[in-house]
């Protein structure tokens, strides 16, 4: 299976993709890792743009291949950017999960982001004014994604009730339909 995680930048995608590691035994792909191994070995530049996209999306089907739970990790803030993860899944026969990943306290939010400390050397941290200038555009139907609002659970928490979800059907919903 591939849950496929989207939110803004602080709003806990990453922790809550070690959570699920942690809880499943998944693998992580996550973006921003993979935008910076580009940019360390000369292949980019930052921002990378979407080659980054297509080589954590190139993986990701690669390890749905071979029969891992796969977490990808990234803002996905456009339709067009969560249907090319779906793409992936499709392609690999696997069913996937859409969990969009809020923090619903906008003062917490901003905290969060103005104290990263980045984990990936190099990797520029956004500012909270990168934030709020990042074009994400919101879900506008309920069409089976799970929302999590970190600022309300645990990584842990969220992770368990993703994971309940994800167990709870044997096939992800398509968008606009019930199931495929």
């Amino acid at each position: 299976m591939l849950i496929v995680l989207s939110g803004l930048p602080g709003s806990g995608k990453t922790s809550l993709a070690r959570a699920l590691v942690a809880a499943a035994h998944a693998v992580h792909v996550r973006l921003d890792t993979v935008e910076q191994a580009l940019v360390d070995a000369g292949a980019a530049t930052h921002p990378v743009g979407p080659v980054g996209h297509y080589v954590a999306r190139a993986v990701a089907g690669d390890l749905l291949r071979q029969g891992h739970l796969v977490v990808a990790d990234g803002v996905n803030p456009l339709p067009v950017t969560r249907e090319l993860w779906w793409d992936v899944a499709r392609s690999a026969g696997t069913p996937w999960l859409d969990v969009e990943v809020v923090c619903g306290d906008p003062e917490l939010h901003r905290r969060r982001v103005e104290a990263r400390v980045a984990d990936i050397p190099g990797h520029p941290e956004p500012t909270w004014a990168d934030v709020e200038r990042l074009e994400f555009t919101p879900w506008t139907t309920d069409d089976g994604r799970v929302r999590v609002d970190l600022a309300e659970l645990s990584p842990a928490a969220a992770a368990a009730a993703v994971l309940a979800r994800g167990q709870s059907s044997r096939t992800m919903p398509t968008p606009g339909s019930a199931a495929e």
